[in-house]
């Protein structure tokens, strides 16, 4: 049986540049709590989720309007036996524009059932996909984890 990554649909009521645009905006939907910078091929940064969850992403491709990959070059989950079970996965948005719609693609290569971090990794990414960066491009106001003290 081939493994299933998490994959997660989600249409928003914006243009694929303004999708684009949002997604890039990381500390707007994801994490307040980030080190570098999201925006541009080769850029790399790392968020950090207390004591719980840090990892490391870098741009690895980046087409204006269409897509953006990052790969997960480091990871400590604190949470599950393999701390590193992030590392060398990656994290896929693509956008497609339709009839005044657009719909954006999330999916976390190597995020599969068959890993010990699918299930709380998968509902948290769901929130934040399904809520936090829907509403960001929606209503320009997402609900990122704020930033630590």
């Amino acid at each position: 049986m081939k493994q299933q990554d998490l994959t997660i649909k989600i249409t928003v009521n914006a243009t694929a540049q303004e999708a684009f645009k949002s997604i890039n905006s990381v500390t707007k939907w994801w994490t307040e709590n980030l080190e570098g910078s999201s925006e541009k091929l080769g850029d790399g940064f790392t968020v950090r989720f207390g004591d719980v969850h840090v990892s490391t992403q870098k741009l690895v491709e980046v087409v204006p309007g269409k897509k953006i990959v990052w790969l997960v070059t480091d990871s400590q989950l604190n949470f599950i036996k393999d701390k590193q079970e992030w590392t060398g996965t990656k994290i896929s948005f693509e956008i497609d524009e339709k009839d005044n719609k657009t719909t954006i693609r999330f999916t976390h290569h190597g995020l599969v059932p068959e890993i010990e971090c699918f299930d709380a990794c998968s509902n948290a990414w769901g929130d934040y996909i399904s809520n936090s960066l829907r509403n960001l491009v929606n209503t320009g106001r997402g609900q990122p984890t704020p930033k630590e003290k």
